[in-house]
């Protein structure tokens, strides 16, 4: 049987669609105008004509990252990054998420492990402890420092809870009655039904670590090691510094307005700054 459905109905279906198209776009214009700067020439990008459309085409910026050995090797660290990351979040999030959620398993201080659980959220150890705590687990210039430290998610693990929570009780006790093993009924019954939110967070995850640059800086004493969050960090801001510096010297000189002149077109970092955050942002 078909429902008709009302006007007012139809009309509000509309309304919300059509608010939730116009923030869809919002969110893709910023995205819009550093790949369009990104593919501008230097002087539609200093005459301020780059909006939305690229002026000027050309691939010099992106041929110009391409080539960079280290831009190549970061970004292989990144996508390992990422895929270790999610993988290990995942597994660690729903170990830890199982037992806590399941009232008839009698878990010993669980809820003196929820309470240290909520006491951490709100409150961190700082990042002289967090470093001092790496360099003894020997954790520092070592790969595992970007995977390991956030495996652990406590936004992941209440997530989680809740949903295994929401799931008939029925399942796991009649599973038991059959012979199952934990292991069996976590692995058999409540991760195919937690699908959904298992892809939410992996998709929280694989954001955090794609977008993380701060670990890749301050655990790692070769540059060589880094994420490509964390090279494009550095060489953007080091750009901006070299602009900010030529501008100062170019004001000071004597020729004030030749010098400026030169040194904005060697430095000119709109355009690589732009198409190395584009480049970074394409997962």
């Amino acid at each position: 049987m078909i429902e008709e459905r009302h006007l007012g109905d139809v009309i509000a279906d509309v309304i919300i669609h059509v608010i939730l198209v116009l923030l869809s776009i919002s969110c893709l214009l910023p995205f819009l105008n550093v790949l369009a700067t990104s593919l501008s020439s230097v002087t539609a990008i200093q005459a301020g004509k780059v909006s939305l459309w690229p002026v000027g085409l050309h691939w010099e910026n992106y041929l110009y990252i391409l080539r960079d050995a280290r831009v190549l090797v970061s970004l292989q660290v990144s996508i390992l990054r990422v895929v270790i990351g999610v993988v290990l979040t995942l597994a660690v999030t729903a170990v830890t998420a199982y037992p806590l959620s399941q009232d008839r398993m009698h878990l010993p201080g669980r809820d003196v492990f929820k309470g240290i659980m909520l006491f951490f959220s709100l409150f961190g150890g700082g990042l002289i402890p967090t470093f001092m705590a790496y360099k003894t687990l020997g954790l520092l210039d070592n790969f595992a420092v970007l995977v390991v430290p956030g495996a652990f998610s406590i936004f992941s693990t209440i997530i989680l809870i809740n949903f295994f929570r929401g799931l008939p009780p029925e399942l796991s006790e009649s599973a038991v009655l059959d012979g199952a093993n934990e292991f069996d009924i976590l692995s058999k019954i409540y991760l195919p039904l937690s699908l959904p939110s298992l892809a939410t967070l992996a998709l929280f995850s694989a954001v955090g670590h794609w977008n993380a640059w701060f670990d890749g800086i301050v655990f790692f004493r070769l540059s060589d090691r880094w994420p490509l969050q964390s090279l494009i960090y550095v060489r953007v801001i080091t750009k901006q510094l070299q602009w900010e510096s030529a501008a100062g010297r170019g004001v000071e000189g004597g020729s004030g307005g030749a010098e400026l002149i030169r040194r904005f077109q060697e430095a000119t970092p709109e355009g690589l700054a732009a198409a190395m955050i584009a480049f970074a942002a394409i997962p």
